[in-house]
């Protein structure tokens, strides 16, 4: 009976991998669809890695894709896309980056109370950004993922990030400094998230004004 549960689940998850691929080729083209091919085989082939090569893997396959504002790629100064979104295009802001990351790294099956998704701002850059954070324990200094820096580093090694708030999937914090805050409420007080999240529960895909892949 439990092979049974065995190849039925593996046989749901592939089901549902090729319904991604498909929906995201008939969006973006065959280069998408190869693009989230990768993406499933990354998630897939660490989900038993130890935290540190997951981290690092999902670091590094996100940081190849192209940073491109939302005004020039979504038609809007603010838009939060889904990781098939994301993919799909081949490229986003930093939002697009974190956000991907946040969620391949759940996808590897990493609990919502290590993770956070962290709006910082870029004193060198001199604008807002955003990051994922992973803590070990719940009173550890979190490891930052970042598009603007290849290696994953703890978060009192990056002088250059002024954190302003944070959240995952059910939890909003203020910042007071790296690595605490005080808890705000519920995650669900942010419109972008639950807008990004309901289009990613409901495979919603987005077109983009301009196409990486032409």
């Amino acid at each position: 009976m439990l092979m049974l549960a065995l190849s039925a689940s593996v046989t749901a998850l592939h089901d549902n991998n090729n319904k991604d691929v498909d929906t995201v080729i008939q969006f973006y083209g065959d280069r998408a669809g190869k693009r989230v091919e990768a993406w499933h085989r990354i998630i897939e082939h660490n989900e038993s890695s130890d935290i540190n090569t997951q981290l690092n893997e999902v670091n590094n396959f996100f940081n190849q894709l192209i940073f491109i504002d939302d005004k020039k790629l979504w038609g809007q100064d603010d838009f939060w896309a889904t990781p098939l979104e994301f993919l799909g295009v081949g490229g986003g802001d930093c939002e697009d980056f974190s956000i991907a990351k946040y969620y391949s790294l759940r996808e590897m099956g990493i609990n919502d109370e290590k993770l956070s998704l962290v709006y910082v701002k870029a004193l060198e850059l001199n604008q807002f950004h955003m990051v994922v954070a992973y803590y070990p324990t719940p009173a550890s200094v979190p490891l930052l993922l970042d598009n603007l820096h290849v290696d994953i580093k703890l978060a009192t090694e990056r002088t250059d990030l002024q954190p302003i708030y944070s959240f995952n999937a059910s939890k909003l914090w203020l910042m007071k400094q790296k690595g605490q805050g005080q808890l705000a409420g519920k995650a669900s007080r942010l419109s972008l998230w639950n807008d990004l999240r309901y289009r990613s529960d409901h495979i919603k895909l987005r077109r983009p004004k301009i196409n990486f892949d032409e």
